[in-house]
């Protein structure tokens, strides 16, 4: 086998070629059928695959297509039993298949259910054929067969699409230069598997609406703080998105650590991001230019701490953020809970405000714009334009 096959900048370990066939495409209604295992290191080229019992009807029109029936699964071991051995046999390799994100998600799916997390890096060969052949109109797995000469010793079945997949490979390191293949695998390549403990399932708990999110780098360096109104999908974009600029992928091979916070609305983003910054002064972030007409405390024209509130469409939330004395304070569902809020923080610092530039300048530019704001505790918002 050519060392190049393997020797590659944008791969440095084993490689998995992987092809399931299951009873449907749903991965929460339907099961897997078949697995199959073409696995290319070091030691060379090994295969494997198995039935698997569904433990549910396979529908007639997959049983003619795939020729897996009911009988034929019957006494096949139940993808539990296999979990453990087929875990290892994955775990930490590259994850290559044909519309990768229907077997990965299969996977991951069954994985969870037998108690193990799944999260390999993957690259998905009709992305990989697109990007490498974008004159080309089809990118099936039959296209792939046409157009490259591959030899099927059957189709529809995992172990046979797997080595296709090995197949196509192969031709690519003949067929395309080398540095183009590099690239465009970079390009294509989807790390799921990220340093440290970020795994695409903790990416899932990520906020779905608006919020501010730092990544921090080794001995907990603060690298980078940055705010969205979408900060799962904005991470994703960031650690593993297929269409990162050249700069995320260099954020991306730093990150060790990330760190995130909802912020119910954009501009209480924009507030905890500056203070986030402010804060932790990550080497990425650029800090505000501090210039001699700053002032370095100004005076507070209310009585006491205000509260504005922000609605979050995407979550179809609200929040209620809290400000006192031009010190971003923090946000709460209600405004009983924005008070609760308030008098912790005050009693955990001993003071009730702070001055903050950054805090200052957006306020002002927000009550410019007619912000409405209100004391704390009162029920009834005043408008705050006209203060100066």
């Amino acid at each position: 086998m050519p060392e190049q096959l393997l020797q590659n900048p944008a791969i440095d370990t084993p490689i998995v070629f992987v092809d399931l066939e299951t009873t449907g495409g749903s991965t929460g209604e339907h099961r897997i059928t078949e697995v199959g295992v073409v696995e290319v290191g070091a030691e060379g080229v090994s295969r494997w695959s198995t039935l698997v019992d569904p433990q549910q009807p396979i529908p007639p029109f997959i049983q003619q297509l795939t020729g897996i029936t009911d009988a034929m699964v019957r006494g096949a071991p139940t993808f539990d039993s296999i979990a453990p051995g087929l875990f290892e046999r994955l775990d930490g390799k590259l994850f290559v298949a044909h519309n990768a994100s229907f077997d990965r998600g299969f996977l991951r799916s069954e994985f969870r259910r037998a108690g193990l997390a799944f999260n390999p890096d993957v690259l998905c060969t009709v992305r990989l054929s697109r990007a490498l052949f974008p004159a080309e109109k089809r990118h099936g797995l039959d296209a792939l067969v046409e157009r490259h000469a591959l030899v099927p010793s059957d189709r529809h079945r995992a172990l046979a699409d797997a080595d296709l997949l090995w197949q196509f490979w192969q031709r690519l390191h003949g067929l395309v230069p080398v540095e183009t293949l590099q690239m465009q695998i970079e390009r294509t390549l989807r790390r799921y598997r990220l340093a440290g403990e970020i795994t695409e399932d903790l990416l899932d708990t990520a906020p779905a609406g608006c919020g501010i999110y730092a990544f921090f780098g080794e001995g907990d360096v603060p690298l980078y703080v940055g705010r969205s109104v979408r900060v799962r999908q904005r991470l994703r974009s960031h650690l593993t998105g297929e269409r990162r600029s050249s700069k995320d992928m260099r954020l991306a091979q730093q990150v060790r650590r990330v760190e995130w916070l909802a912020t119910g609305g954009e501009l209480g983003a924009m507030l905890a991001e500056a203070q986030w910054i402010a804060t932790l002064r990550p080497g990425q972030n650029r800090l505000p230019r501090i210039a001699k007409s700053d002032p370095v405390d100004a005076p507070w024209p209310f009585d006491g701490p205000i509260v504005f509130e922000e609605r979050d469409a995407e979550v179809q939330a609200r929040a209620f953020h809290v400000i006192d004395r031009w010190r971003y304070v923090g946000h709460a569902p209600t405004l009983a809970e924005a008070a609760s809020l308030h008098a912790s923080r005050s009693s955990a610092v001993g003071v009730t405000g702070g001055f903050e530039l950054s805090t200052y300048r957006i306020l002002q530019t927000h009550l410019a714009r007619g912000l409405r704001v209100m004391p704390l505790g009162v029920s009834t918002a005043v408008s705050t334009a006209s203060v100066a």
